[in-house]
């Protein structure tokens, strides 16, 4: 069930607008792109701080825009998290929790919630500290708790990682990727960042001046021969994996993925939870029959769907998991000397063998993270 249904377009002092998509009940979505492409713009469109007299908002049926008609930004129940935490420094973690609870009059019995959340986010033993004495990573997690206390219904996230430094952020990954198997409400996340998107994201906006160029499942989108990131030399394939057997004599766990398995070291939890994996496309050959005389564990059939040109040496080779093409895409690199001799063209059934495979993040959850997108609201 779709749950937020957006049309802003117009002009917004020298920008022009263009918007309109829709985002599930539940995941993370990202907007992506490059500085200045519109994505805090269209964040504060949301949440009202910008105004255009022809836009359009819908939250699970309740019409927070309509042209003129327009909730105001303190009535619209969201979570708003900036690249900076804007903690109030004369208060301890607790005191910053709890202020914005009693400004908009929410009333709570006992702090099992507060605990609880502070509890996934890794901050509960901060409570009593003050605000100097915690680390980036630490104010930016006690800010996105203080967001959530507030029990919204859509939580903005505005480059929450971006004034951190690489260990900072290290430290935080894991904790936005536990609270993104929790939520029950949709998340939009702004990054420049492909690699948050790749860890973070179930669905992608790709923003470009103002319009939205693209927009979907994570898996599909990193993959697709007409957008950058299927043409770049880095390339990278995202894959949802659910565990369905592990391997104690060999220390694997086979995951099952749309169109096959694949074996991944270590123990990666229980039977029936998702696991996200990261495989990049230099990680991944291709042969005309499968090789059974060789170390790489991971062989799949599939099907090329698209031979794509990058800037270097090499071609991307886009397949489709499965005898016939019918699984998850998934990207290979090959030298173009490597795709002559074998006489390699779209269409034609071939083996993939994976190298590698790196896990994305530690969270688990029973529900795999992708859902699709479709647009429900028009802009006149």
């Amino acid at each position: 069930m779709t749950t937020l249904n957006a049309c802003f377009r117009g002009q917004l002092g020298d920008f022009q607008l263009d918007f309109e998509f829709s985002i599930p009940s539940r995941g993370v979505t990202a907007l992506f792109g490059p500085s200045g492409c519109g994505k805090t713009t269209l964040l504060r469109c949301i949440a009202g701080l910008n105004f255009l007299p022809e836009g359009k908002l819908e939250v699970d049926g309740e019409i927070w825009q309509n042209g003129k008609q327009f909730m105001p930004t303190h009535k619209r129940p969201i979570g708003y998290v900036f690249q900076e935490p804007g903690l109030f420094a004369h208060l301890n973690v607790k005191r910053n929790l709890t202020y914005g609870r009693r400004r908009a009059g929410i009333k709570s019995s006992n702090d099992n919630e507060l605990h609880e959340l502070t509890g996934l986010l890794g901050i509960d033993h901060l409570l009593e500290r003050d605000i100097h004495a915690l680390s980036g990573g630490e104010k930016q997690r006690v800010a996105i708790a203080r967001a959530l206390l507030m029990k919204p219904r859509l939580l903005l996230m505005d480059e929450p990682l971006s004034a951190l430094d690489q260990d900072n952020k290290n430290e935080i990954l894991p904790y936005l990727e536990q609270l993104h198997s929790h939520l029950e409400i949709p998340v939009i996340y702004v990054t420049h960042d492909r690699r948050e998107v790749e860890r973070l994201a179930d669905h992608l906006l790709l923003l470009k001046e103002g319009s939205i160029i693209a927009k979907g499942e994570i898996g599909e989108l990193l993959t697709r021969p007409d957008l950058p990131f299927g043409r770049a030399q880095d390339a990278v394939t995202v894959l949802d994996g659910q565990v369905r057997h592990y391997d104690a004599r060999y220390g694997l766990s086979t995951l099952q993925i749309e169109g096959g398995t694949l074996e991944v070291p270590d123990q990666l939890g229980p039977t029936g939870v998702y696991k996200r994996l990261r495989i990049a496309s230099t990680d991944v050959s291709l042969s005309h029959q499968e090789a059974l005389n060789t170390t790489i564990l991971n062989r799949l059939p599939a099907v090329i769907w698209k031979i794509l040109p990058t800037d270097g040496p090499s071609l991307n080779i886009l397949l489709r998991i499965g005898n016939m093409g019918e699984g998850s895409p998934l990207l290979a690199s090959v030298t173009r000397k490597s795709v002559e001799q074998m006489a390699l063209k779209e269409g034609q059934q071939v083996y993939a063998q994976i190298k590698g495979a790196s896990l994305l993040g530690s969270s688990s959850t029973t529900q795999p993270r992708a859902h699709c997108m479709t647009p429900l609201i028009a802009c006149e």
